[in-house]
């Protein structure tokens, strides 16, 4: 009975006004800077936007085995737009996941080099796990890992998501700890795991990406829920925001019609849909294969597109 509700209520958010609406002109970037595909986006307690970008570089099989020559990090004033500063060049083969820690720290996940990155706001390196260019599935290794989700005391999760479909715990030093997941459409199991975050009630969010669902674990990986339903559609990434409200990318299924793929979510911790906004197209305020979603201290929320090749900011309507 509670999904039949849910899906109902799913329905019935499609046809309301949305509550959020795209800022023109967000960001001002210098004529000829190159983001390319946006991969990763978070923002941290001063509201700078960090965008981890593949500067040009296109997905291919196999991956290329040179470093991005371009800055793959840029920093961006949340406020203004302004473009603060660049790095990450010589870094990267392909980025993927983004995420700002409490502490104002940025996790990278590399799915070219199969390796989880922590870095300053500046770009020195802190912390590397995976061996450079060597998939595996043990304990040491990821086999293209998406994304990362920090708790508060600094210990955090792996999806290791497009091979290993799995979600990885570590202590803050890096040590592992347990895993679960597998391949699958049952409850723990993943076809993907593509964005990861965890919520003020210690729950781990996982947009289980191929099975077009969220599912919800307590903090040692047990099952407790899944939502889904068309207006969650394919969920790409995964943000919260500062009233503990998930907000969600849809990077949109291909089954469905233009008008009906690709658009962000608002959902309450419940899983009731808030507001969904935005749509498919290449327009001010729509998405092409919306990847990644982080909310500011503010609340403004931004998203990183893939084949888009930008970032927007969106603010709530007044």
């Amino acid at each position: 009975m509670r999904i039949a509700i849910f899906i109902v209520s799913l329905v019935t958010a499609a046809f309301a006004e949305p509550q959020h609406i795209v800022v023109l002109g967000w960001p001002k970037l210098p004529e000829g800077h190159v983001l390319g595909l946006c991969a990763g986006v978070g923002v941290d307690a001063q509201n700078r936007v960090f965008v981890f970008h593949r500067s040009g570089r296109k997905w291919s099989n196999p991956f290329p085995q040179e470093a991005i020559s371009l800055p793959t990090v840029s920093v961006i004033d949340g406020a203004s737009g302004r473009l603060l500063a660049t790095w990450g060049q010589n870094l990267f083969i392909m980025p993927h996941g983004l995420t700002v820690d409490h502490e104002g720290n940025l996790w990278l996940t590399d799915v070219g080099l199969h390796q989880v990155f922590k870095f300053t706001p500046e770009g020195k390196l802190l912390l590397t796990l995976g061996e450079v260019g060597v998939p595996g599935k043990d304990h040491a290794h990821f086999n293209l890992p998406t994304d990362v989700a920090v708790l508060r005391d600094s210990s955090f999760y792996v999806s290791d998501g497009y091979k290993n479909t799995r979600v990885m715990k570590f202590s803050a030093e890096g040590q592992f700890e347990f895993e679960w997941g597998s391949k699958g459409k049952g409850n723990g199991e993943f076809n993907l795991p593509h964005g990861i975050a965890v919520d003020g009630q210690g729950r781990v969010i996982v947009c289980d990406r191929e099975n077009e669902r969220l599912q919800l674990f307590d903090a040692k990986g047990g099952f407790l829920e899944a939502w889904k339903g068309p207006q969650i559609g394919k969920p790409y990434g995964v943000g919260m925001g500062p009233s503990g409200h998930v907000f969600v990318i849809d990077g949109g299924s291909p089954s469905l019609k233009h008008e009906l793929r690709g658009k962000a979510v608002e959902l309450d911790s419940q899983g009731k849909v808030i507001d969904t906004f935005g749509s498919f197209g290449s327009g001010p305020g729509q998405f092409q294969l919306g990847h990644d979603i982080a909310v500011g201290p503010d609340g403004a929320v931004y998203v990183a597109e893939g084949t888009g090749a930008r970032v927007q900011k969106f603010v709530r309507r007044k």
